[in-house]
């Protein structure tokens, strides 16, 4: 009888020992993920934060952002002592340690991986400023992403830090301008990792192998986290303003000897199913049949430019977000452009 006493004592205190270690995972993870997203105070935590006892980045945000500047002009010598961006990540390797190849599991196919791995910042859509002052990849006085043309964009030196780059987009009137990489096996490795291979975030602007990487599909998708340090895609969120939308609607893209000009002619917010799969954009019925169901758009928070024509004939690129709260966790913002002009 005492044994058997005994042996239940020591059943219930395992038990409880394991409940209290479960909620203490929970609340470091909880606490490690609200430092990453900036979730409203009703919103979701979305999921995807960094597993306890992974590798993370070397750099901080904004370091990130430092060395991205640096990157897009390597004659300013920022970060220049770091060995961060030197990982073959196509390869599978990193110096940074990273767990490579680790993916990510994107669910329903990608759009960020189903949503499941962004937190963001809502504020700025609802606000429609263009001001960028204090944004981490502004300049002292709060310039936005420029103008440049793809022969200015150094790829060799960008193909030494990875050589999944293969191209930069740059959103004016916002802070968005990064390189754009596509893993050759992962779909969603760039879902939670960053440019120089390490596990975490920002992670990278990203495509998946289903687009081809000259941007001659007729629809093109590129995935951005909007996060807490509002980088990567967070602004996009700015083109929910009419004001903002109205006044900043070009995008440009970047390849080697290559520039790709387009026009933002969409902004709204759509499910969360993953485009690529989902509609047959080389079927020029089937094309044609999804632009005109983003015309129809009768949302009064979606910005639609009907006075421009876009038919199936064109080129068109979607950046894909998404939404802050938990209400539409299971939406994303989609802000599309279509090419005007290639150099």
């Amino acid at each position: 009888m005492v044994n058997d006493m005994r042996g239940k004592r020591i059943k219930i205190w395992k038990a409880a020992a394991g409940i209290a270690g479960l909620a203490l995972v929970f609340l470091l993870g909880a606490g490690l993920s609200s430092r990453i997203y900036d979730w409203e105070e009703d919103g979701a935590d979305p999921g995807g934060e960094i597993p306890l006892g992974t590798a993370v980045p070397a750099l901080t945000e904004e370091e990130h952002e430092e060395w991205y500047r640096a990157m897009k002009d390597p004659g300013t010598g920022a970060l220049s002592g770091t060995e961060t961006g030197k990982a073959s990540v196509a390869g599978g390797d990193s110096e940074e340690g990273g767990l490579l190849g680790a993916g990510g599991g994107a669910e329903k196919g990608g759009l960020l991986g189903a949503g499941e791995n962004s937190g963001e910042d809502g504020s700025s859509a609802a606000g429609g400023t263009s001001e960028t002052a204090g944004d981490p990849a502004a300049g002292e006085n709060g310039e936005t992403a420029g103008e440049l043309s793809g022969e200015e964009i150094d790829f060799e030196y960008l193909w030494t830090i990875n050589e999944d780059i293969y191209a930069w987009i740059t959103i004016p009137g916002t802070n968005s301008d990064y390189p754009v990489l596509q893993h050759p096996t992962d779909d969603s490795f760039y879902l939670n990792h960053n440019v120089d291979g390490s596990y975490g975030y920002p992670s990278c602007i990203y495509t998946e192998s289903v687009n081809a990487k000259d941007f001659t599909d007729p629809n093109t998708v590129l995935y951005g986290h909007n996060l807490k340090a509002k980088t990567m895609f967070t602004q996009l969120h700015k083109f929910e303003s009419r004001d903002f939308f109205d006044e900043n609607r070009d995008v440009y893209i970047y390849l080697p000897g290559q520039t790709l000009h387009y026009k933002i002619f969409a902004a709204y917010v759509y499910d969360d199913r993953h485009l690529m799969y989902s509609f047959d954009f080389w079927n020029e019925d089937v094309f044609a049949d999804y632009l005109q169901s983003v015309y129809d758009i009768r949302d009064m928070s979606a910005n639609i430019d009907r006075e421009m024509t876009v038919t199936s004939e064109d080129r068109i690129i979607t950046m894909a977000t998404c939404m802050p709260k938990k209400a539409d966790s299971e939406k994303r913002l989609l802000v599309q452009a279509v090419l005007i002009e290639e150099e």
